[in-house]
């Protein structure tokens, strides 16, 4: 009898578990399993670059001028905008209703905590521009920094097009690129379970299950708001724009589980691409929202921003009136945009926020011990919010064909 190898989802599970046991029982070697997780990380980002870049310069291509970049550029934008607000708005609403910071009783660190975390200084447009715009290729795709290759990839896909018969041979020659970088990301995704298990066996070795009870409330409310958002308003909106939502998820439970395991939503892009697609979003419109949606569309992050930095005010005594809480939401919708690549971004915006408004940034030492799991929950929904965002602009440009298949059928076709 032919042994049936098991799903990459089944095996990504059973990493997760493993990992939870090893890291809970052998606490001394558990640490040194990181490394797996740090050769899945290095693998992932080897391949992010040269799978963005050469889809994204195909897709651009095929669309063919600038006016019709604007427009799904516009339309793109418009929906973050506004999905980054909804994100924002329910983080403050959930942190009001269920005030975790004054109900949990912590011991709040000194003021004078050093925290190793260096405040962002809010929306600098200088700064934004030098980010977005690359002085070398070269160097950003080293760098992996996804919004300047998307811009240059734009200029480079338009000029293809426009540039006939010889340009022809450059995006046939980008469309076989991005054909092999998807059979590359297959090979990658092998060593997934491996990654997953050594990142959560060093992560329960390092904080213990203990951290899980003594937060139990905190965590449980983010989470709370995390599926509010996703079978709340992103359900909502495939409901009103047709789109079949849970056949979605279906579609892309693999890269949600990865990102979810490995509190990393970067992680997940490339299989998130190839999951788009397969559900019948159009090749250019997945080429071009979902780069964009992992600088400008990263609502899990943006829930925990508001709701993060009213906790700690709350944990400290420090009441914030409704303007003030605003006034907060405005800032972090703009000062958001600004950190793209930034590790930790989410923090270091925090940290900004809680200095603008006079609350001890020695705050954030109560949310460290516990970032790698309200990470993990963030991240997922980083990936719904994208999926969900791509799908919404195909139907809008009248190129979401969705499959009558099973998911599972098209990828063994596939493989």
């Amino acid at each position: 009898m032919k042994f049936k190898k098991p799903s990459l989802i089944i095996q990504i599970f059973s990493g997760m578990f493993l990992g939870i046991i090893v890291g809970y029982f052998w606490k001394d070697f558990a640490p040194s399993l990181h490394i797996l997780s740090d050769i899945f990380m290095r693998l992932i980002k080897m391949i992010i670059a040269p799978l963005v870049f050469s889809v994204l310069v195909v897709g651009v291509a095929k669309v063919g001028d600038f006016r019709s970049v604007g427009r799904i550029g516009i339309k793109t934008l418009l929906y973050f905008t506004s999905l980054a607000i909804v994100s924002l708005l329910l983080g403050l609403i959930l942190v009001n209703v269920f005030q975790p910071g004054k109900i949990m009783s912590l011991e709040k660190p000194p003021v004078t905590a050093e925290v190793g975390i260096e405040a962002s200084k809010g929306f600098d447009t200088k700064n934004f521009i030098n980010h977005i715009i690359p002085e070398s290729i070269v160097d950003v795709m080293a760098k992996n920094e996804i919004l300047p290759i998307v811009i240059f990839a734009l200029f480079f896909g338009i000029a293809a097009a426009s540039a006939g018969s010889k340009g022809k041979v450059v995006v046939d020659f980008f469309d076989s690129i991005s054909h092999i970088m998807f059979k590359v990301t297959n090979y990658v995704m092998a060593f997934a379970p491996l990654g997953v298990f050594g990142a959560l066996a060093a992560v329960v070795a390092k904080q213990g299950l203990s951290v899980l009870t003594g937060y139990m409330y905190l965590i449980s409310t983010f989470y709370l708001g995390l599926f509010l958002f996703v079978f709340g308003v992103l359900f909502l909106i495939c409901f009103v724009m047709k789109i079949k939502f849970f056949k979605l998820l279906s579609y892309i439970k693999e890269p949600v589980l990865l990102a979810f395991s490995t509190a990393s939503s970067e992680a997940a892009m490339p299989k998130t691409i190839e999951s788009l697609e397969r559900f019948g979003c159009g090749n250019r419109i997945v080429s071009f929202v979902l780069p964009l949606g992992y600088s400008f569309n990263l609502d899990g992050s943006m829930m925990y921003m508001t709701f993060a930095t009213v906790f700690i005010a709350q944990a400290y005594g420090v009441e914030m009136t409704t303007g003030e809480q605003i006034t907060m939401l405005l800032i972090l919708l703009v000062t958001s945009k600004g950190v793209a690549g930034i590790p930790r971004a989410s923090l270091v915006v925090i940290a900004g926020m809680l200095a603008h408004f006079n609350i001890p940034v020695a705050g954030l030492l109560l949310l460290l011990g516990i970032d790698q799991i309200l990470d993990m929950g963030r991240s997922a929904t980083n990936v719904v919010g994208n999926a969900v965002a791509t799908a919404v602009i195909s139907k809008w440009e009248g190129e979401l064909h969705e499959h009558q298949k099973d998911p599972d059928i098209d990828k063994l076709k596939l493989d």
